[in-house]
């Protein structure tokens, strides 16, 4: 190999090395910015938590008892009347629960989460049933 050969092989590795060292700088300032903007996602979160700590009652339940209570009373239900199928609105006359709508409609979202648990099937539209 003579000089000359030897000048253009290390100008082309030269080059390659070049586009390399670009293409690694590119990549560090965008890693950069995304740990910058991470950073700050964790702080807002520490800050969060910390107030909403803060703010909470002591000792508080994560699901209010009225919603348990609520659950147990459609379950029951249910099991004492296993081939029975009712509607959201009859439930709620079955159980003395108010029947305005809101109330009904807070009820067939209970009854929609049970009948994905699988506790309940839904032989038709807007009727549920315990599951045999």
């Amino acid at each position: 190999m003579n000089v000359t050969e030897l000048l253009v092989d290390l100008q082309v590795q030269h080059d390659e090395t070049t586009v390399r060292a670009s293409e690694l700088r590119d990549q560090i300032a965008h890693l950069t910015a995304t740990l910058a903007e991470t950073e700050a996602r964790l702080a807002d979160l520490a800050t969060t938590t910390k107030v909403i700590t803060e703010l909470a009652p002591a000792g508080g339940d994560p699901d209010p008892p009225e919603t348990n209570t609520a659950y147990q009373a459609i379950v029951s239900t249910f099991n004492q009347h296993p081939d029975q199928v009712f509607r959201a609105r009859e439930l709620h006359e079955l159980l003395g629960l108010p029947t305005d709508e809101a109330s009904v409609n807070i009820t067939r979202s209970r009854l929609g989460r049970l009948t994905r648990q699988g506790f309940l099937t839904q032989p038709g539209r807007g009727r549920y049933q315990k599951r045999t």
